[in-house]
């Protein structure tokens, strides 16, 4: 928190909307009419899920980076224990509360899966001893979460991604699609307001957790679409000139009027980005499929 609010443009990194009340308000986003990104995907899932879960040959085992609820996970669960008897399931996620509450779910309603659970970083936890596996893995990075890294570390992410696989292992990577701005524009910021509930958590969450001084009224939720990268980028500007304090790191942060803190950037992609993304960290693209809409992909590399 000190060192992006100290700095020139402040910024929050977006992994921090995840506590147990952000999960939640995420999860109501993905039901607003706006947000059409969850109803594409699953769609795709529903449609070509049995084709996914059978393209690198059975039995395989699912590592998940950011398996939050998990709830379209289940499509392609469902879809593996259909060809294989039991299922391996790894999901990592940095929200401890999710995790555990999506895997008792889990466990309770397929009894031939296998569930073992990481908090944690993805880089903690990727190419590590810590992370157990046995079968062919297949990598399941969802929603379009690639899109909320900016193109180096997006690339960075990959590559390690890449470098904890092996040959004939497999990435199936959830990415939004370049269209309408006006509709990108909506799907991060809802007339209901969720969008904003769930921005401005993350200051609500520093007032939690470290002790600070933020009045959520001062901040308003803004997200914009910029063509040149790309990127729908989500700010909290500040609505007045003022100073907040966080007591545990004894810091008072001043704020101009129509001051922003960036805290999001969600990158849309054509195709052809998209094979490159993958291609750069040594994948090859075996497989891409769309929604009926065309708004949406899910795209199958593999080492």
């Amino acid at each position: 928190m000190r060192a992006g609010l100290s700095s020139a443009s402040k910024h929050l990194p977006s992994k921090y909307f995840y506590d147990e009340l952000g999960s939640a308000l995420f999860d109501a986003i993905t039901v607003l009419p706006e947000y059409y990104l969850t109803r594409a995907e699953t769609e795709i899932l529903r449609e070509w899920g049995w084709e996914m879960v059978r393209a690198l040959g059975n039995p395989i085992e699912f590592i998940e980076l950011g398996s939050g609820s998990a709830i379209k996970t289940r499509i392609l669960i469902e879809e593996a224990l259909r060809v294989q008897r039991s299922l391996r399931y790894s999901p990592i996620d940095i929200s401890r509360e999710a995790l555990s509450a999506s895997a008792e779910a889990l466990v309770t309603a397929y009894p031939a899966l296998n569930v073992t659970a990481y908090a944690g970083d993805y880089f903690s936890i990727l190419g590590t001893d810590a992370l157990q596996r046995e079968k062919r893995a297949l990598v399941l990075f969802m929603g379009s979460n690639i899109g909320n890294y900016e193109p180096e570390a997006a690339r960075a992410l990959l590559r390690g991604i890449a470098s904890s696989l092996k040959p004939g292992d497999g990435l199936l990577l959830g990415a939004d699609l370049k269209k309408d701005p006006r509709a990108l524009e909506l799907a991060y910021d809802d007339p209901t307001g969720v969008t904003s509930a769930f921005n401005k958590n993350l200051l609500a969450r520093i007032n939690r957790e470290l002790g600070g001084h933020f009045d959520l009224h001062d901040f308003r939720h803004v997200a914009k679409y910029d063509a040149a990268s790309g990127a729908v980028c989500s700010y909290l500007e500040s609505q007045r000139a003022h100073s907040v304090a966080i007591d545990a790191i004894k810091v008072t942060f001043e704020f101009a009027q129509d001051e922003s803190i960036h805290t999001e950037s969600s990158y849309k992609y054509s195709p052809k980005d998209i094979e490159g993304l993958g291609r750069g960290a040594g994948f090859r693209l075996e497989r891409t499929w769309m929604d009926s809409r065309e708004r949406f992909s899910v795209n199958l590399f593999v080492i």
